[in-house]
């Protein structure tokens, strides 16, 4: 496959500080692009003549004026260039496309090859990425880069998935370099909760609080944080873990070798294996990562949904842990804003909601002195793939890799 635009092509600091205002902006002329960035007007002409030159921003008319020469208005050339987002799940991997402003041009989910080990997961993702690029009719030396989301734990800075819970025989694989090898695009990795988080914030625009988390609820459970704009990783990329957080030190054992993690209580398949018991059903074949336990999962949460009464106590169950684990993550990063998302929540997104609320509001240390707010995605499904995208956009052009 032909080599994509290098990720850093798109300038240095103060370049990459103009184009992310453009981004954010609908319209902006060069005097506000100076205002908010805190550049001299020259500098600030330099800039767009150049962005302007490579395709990266178009001017769309001038601004209405009282008097003297109109302004000349800028926005992003959203079609410039493009990025592919690859969320890897256990159960089910997820690929998109999308522009410069994170608008998905095409989509595509693949069954995860999850039990064959992760050399047939790496050739699985490498012919997904040829066949949706093929697909999107986008030009490859368009394409900034691929970025992916992979259950953690993860060596970001060595593109290596250490040992992951639910990816069984995975041991310090090299997704990066084998990725790069492979499709001839620069590829950026980070955990996939993060990610989804990335791409939450990104989506979400001003409807997302500068200092929120965000509980992704797939095969797994995974969290994220952003605290005063920034996406918050840990020393070692790994922080916000809410699915290992002990929400029962008796409780069931945990792939990370904890007992009575969240995980094991809110994770697709123990739902669907607590719902089979209920009704005094074989819980077999609803092990984690299995199709049998995906199907199982999205059954109980369309019967919750109708009104069923075994399916919705179930997801009150879950719910309530969800609760026990959201005070802790509350009482620690103090939060005003909680979000979730993932395909877990497909049809029982209220549910979880709803519980969620009901244990922070009455029993976080901080209740008498704020309101946290509690949301359901607004990214969908793909919130994962749509964040990796993101990774590449802002690895490209955003000021931090981290800011948001």
């Amino acid at each position: 496959m032909a080599t994509g635009t290098n990720l850093l092509w798109l300038g240095g600091l103060n370049q990459s500080r103009v184009l992310e205002v453009i981004r954010r902006s609908d319209n902006v002329s060069r005097v506000e692009l100076a205002e908010q960035t805190g550049l001299t007007p020259q500098t600030v002409s330099n800039i767009v003549r150049r962005l302007l030159r490579d395709e990266l921003v178009l001017e769309v008319g001038r601004a209405s004026s009282r008097g003297g020469k109109p302004a000349t208005m800028l926005r992003l050339n959203a079609t410039a260039y493009y990025a592919v987002g690859m969320h890897l799940d256990p159960a089910t991997t997820t690929l998109v496309v999308t522009d410069l402003s994170g608008r998905v041009i095409t989509r595509m989910r693949r069954r995860t090859p999850s039990t064959q080990g992760p050399r047939r997961v790496l050739d699985t993702l490498v012919r997904a990425v040829r066949t949706i690029v093929e697909q999107s009719e986008v030009p490859p030396s368009r394409i900034l880069g691929i970025g992916v989301a992979t259950p953690g734990p993860i060596d970001a800075s060595g593109g290596v998935v250490i040992t992951p819970p639910n990816l069984p025989g995975w041991h310090a694989v090299p997704v990066r370099e084998s990725l790069e090898e492979e499709t001839g695009f620069e590829v950026v990795i980070d955990n996939d909760a993060t990610a989804a988080t990335i791409g939450e914030r990104w989506a979400g625009g001003e409807k997302r609080s500068a200092d929120m988390a965000f509980i992704y609820i797939g095969t797994g459970i995974g969290g994220g944080l952003v605290l005063d704009g920034q996406v918050y990783r840990g020393s070692s990329w790994n922080a916000a873990e809410i699915g290992h957080v002990t929400v029962d030190p008796q409780g069931p054992d945990c792939p990370c070798g904890n007992r009575g993690c969240l995980e094991t209580y809110l994770a697709p398949h123990a739902v669907a294996a607590d719902a089979a018991r209920r009704r005094g059903e074989k819980v077999a074949g609803l092990e984690r990562g299995r199709a049998g336990a995906v199907t199982a999962y999205r059954r109980v949460c369309r019967e919750a949904r109708a009104g069923d009464p075994v399916a919705v106590q179930t997801i009150k169950e879950a719910g309530r842990r969800l609760g026990q684990a959201g005070i802790t993550l509350l009482n620690i990063a103090d939060v005003p804003m909680i979000v979730l998302g993932g395909w877990g929540i497909s049809h029982v997104g209220t549910l979880y909601s709803e519980a969620l609320n009901t244990a922070v509001a009455e029993r976080t240390i901080a209740r008498s002195m704020r309101k946290t707010q509690v949301d359901v995605s607004l990214t969908g499904e793909d919130v994962g793939a749509i964040g990796a995208a993101s990774l590449v956009l802002h690895t490209a052009y955003s000021p931090r890799v981290n800011s948001l």
